[in-house]
């Protein structure tokens, strides 16, 4: 954590100084905005989290609730939802109160006495250590808590404007602020009122049933749901010998459970199957009664018995797998005569089951996606052509997890007797253990991803994967720190320069790319705000082959310790020697001649590129920074 830049802090250091539109922020929602957020669910509160960053951008996050969410119905994290925690701040609070899943239990009816149930296997969450960080289990509302500090402690001073939920709205391109938006107060003594607002870009968040999607004309399409699950969030007593451990656990004549422990040590969820769904149901099933969940729940783990004393929340859900064709206002026919004005997110624009704990976690990265985008457009560091990058992103995404889910919840629905091998379930769970984890995302070249021309002097950095991090020292402390925790969900593109092996300061290929980075017209950093930090859009860190002990601080060049704050302080926490005992260079298949790699503000890396290749950097960032073409 760094602070003290701007004059001594003496009080909480993640407590940021208002600036911009967070001095003297309204109370009441204003009448325009820059960005309305409909929804403070996963995709809305990180999104809001991170607009809360930038100083100068008005956002607000409406929700119908009168208050915040107390108990959320989504549970499961990735190790990829808890690199993106690390980003805002909060990973390792919400890694102590979380449930942390290392291993999974699979059950099935005893070969020698079918009536019964018996472990048959045991599958490790994370086998070849795809993440530093763990799978978790924690209540979304905790989730949400935890965005609403990092908008509360930021810039902006941003909180959620509760009681209000979205109408309709309209778009007109020419005007000022193209989207009018309808709300209605849901609470306080003007319940039932309705206003009018407008907003440069509205973000739907607003879940399955979103009024954002139909404003739109966008509609979900896909396969009837047809089996029924129980979910129950209890406290009890049981004999079952696994209650703590996560199951998946396979009756011979009863059906299925999925069983999650949760945080807290003692309350548990379990997805209780409760059968196909006729189809004249007409909803019929979701009527089933906690009792006759509970009761079903026994039937299957037989010999075992639960006894519950208290139940948190229940519910019952029909698996169905819908995508719409587009994720946000933009008709096919448009595409490349407009740019979008409203966007949508989570399960307003894909549903699946929630077996595979997949939904908080994709609907938060769609969140990500769209707002650092809406981010450098709304503050110029980009052009509005950017925005149409987040539809074509983030649909083959949700597609690719709505197939791992019917395939997933297909198996978790089938009977003992139809898997062609016992150990079927055991061995998908195992096989595909990378998309679970949030790692298969992949985006293919764009504006914001560059072809893989070079992907070979970085294979354990591929392009359009998540930056996966990996153990370095810093040099002026000396700490050993993981890399890709040293990036912040600030906005900011990472430019990481993994050094040949040159000492510091001495003649090569290192020295020569920050003598242009610094000074060259071409360089991205030439577009960057002259009264600002030496750091203000981009954030260029060194990795030297040598360790710490090594490295002369003095004659590292200028551009990795650029000078930040009122006082212009060199920083010099950008410049990292290799650990011995974990090389990085090995680790991630780095070539010892050096390579750039440049990683966008959501954690993806979008180019690999030679240390020599400078024009290709820069023609990388051309487009992206119109600021710097007006220079010129």
């Amino acid at each position: 954590m760094q602070f003290h830049h701007h004059g001594y802090v003496s009080g909480d250091p993640r407590v940021q100084p208002a600036a911009g539109v967070g001095i003297n922020r309204p109370e009441e929602l204003p009448d325009e905005m820059d960005v309305l957020i409909v929804g403070s669910g996963p995709a809305g509160m990180l999104a809001a989290a991170q607009l809360s960053q930038f100083p100068d951008i008005t956002t607000r996050i409406i929700e119908r609730r009168d208050s915040r969410l107390v108990i959320g119905q989504a549970d499961g994290i990735q190790a990829r939802s808890v690199e993106t925690f690390q980003a805002f701040g909060f990973a390792e609070e919400i890694i102590a109160e979380a449930y942390r899943i290392t291993e999974m239990c699979f059950w099935r009816p005893d070969p020698e006495n079918p009536q019964n149930i018996v472990r048959s296997g045991r599958a490790l969450d994370d086998p070849t250590g795809i993440s530093e960080f763990p799978h978790l289990i924690v209540n979304q509302a905790r989730v949400l808590d935890y965005f609403a500090r990092v908008m509360a402690n930021s810039p902006t001073r941003m909180k959620p404007d509760y009681g209000y939920e979205f109408v309709d709205l309209e778009v007109d391109d020419d005007a000022e602020y193209p989207v009018t938006v309808t709300l209605r107060r849901t609470a306080g003594p003007d319940e039932g009122a309705e206003r009018i607002v407008k907003a440069k870009y509205v973000v739907g968040c607003d879940g399955a049933r979103s009024k954002v999607r139909q404003s739109i004309g966008s509609t979900l399409a896909g396969d009837a749901a047809n089996h029924a699950w129980g979910v129950m969030d209890v406290l009890a007593n049981t004999d079952f010998p696994d209650i703590r451990t996560k199951c998946a656990i396979q009756s011979s004549n009863g059906g299925s459970i999925l069983h999650i422990p949760r945080e807290g040590g003692h309350l548990f969820r379990m997805y209780v199957d409760l059968g196909e769904v006729a189809e004249d149901d007409n909803g019929a099933v979701r009527q089933t009664s906690i009792e006759e969940i509970i009761d079903k729940a026994n039937a299957i783990l037989h010999p075992y018995t639960l006894d519950v004393r208290n139940v948190a929340w229940h519910s019952v859900y029909e698996v169905g797998h819908r995508l719409t064709d587009r994720f946000d206002d933009v008709l096919p026919e448009q595409i490349g005569k407009r740019t979008p004005r409203v966007f949508i997110t989570g399960d307003a624009c894909h549903t699946h089951s929630a077996k595979a704990g997949q939904g908080m976690n994709v609907s938060m990265q769609d969140g990500f996606n769209i707002a650092w985008k809406l981010g450098h457009v709304l503050d110029g560091r980009a052009p509005e052509s950017l925005l149409a990058t987040y539809s074509a992103e983030r649909q083959v995404v949700a597609k690719n997890l709505i197939d791992f889910d019917k395939e997933w919840s297909t198996l978790m629905a089938k009977k003992p007797e139809e898997f062609e091998n016992p150990s079927d379930l055991e061995d998908f769970y195992v096989r595909t253990a990378e998309f679970p984890a949030g790692f298969m995302t992949e985006y293919t070249p764009s504006m914001l991803v560059g072809e893989a021309r070079h992907q070979d002097l970085a294979t354990g950095f591929t392009i359009g994967k998540r930056f996966k991090s990996a153990p370095v020292l810093r040099v002026c402390d000396t700490n050993p720190v993981q890399l890709g925790h040293q990036a912040k969900a600030d906005g900011r593109w990472r430019i990481y320069v993994f050094a040949d092996a040159a000492e510091a300061g001495t003649p090569s290929p290192t020295t020569e790319l920050a003598e242009w980075l610094q000074n060259a017209p071409e360089s991205p950093l030439a577009a960057q705000p002259a009264d600002g930090d030496g750091d203000a859009w981009f954030d260029v860190k060194v990795i030297y082959q040598q360790d710490h002990t090594g490295i002369d601080l003095g004659a590292v060049p200028a551009v990795f310790k650029p000078q930040v704050g009122p006082f212009k302080l060199n920083d010099l926490t950008k410049v990292y020697g290799t650990d011995p005992a974990a090389d990085i260079f090995e680790q991630r298949g780095l070539d010892r001649g050096g390579v750039v790699v440049v990683v966008r503000p959501d954690q993806y890396v979008a180019n690999v590129l030679p240390l020599t290749a400078t024009a290709e950097l820069g023609e990388f960032f051309a487009p992206l920074l119109p600021a710097r073409q007006a220079q010129h």
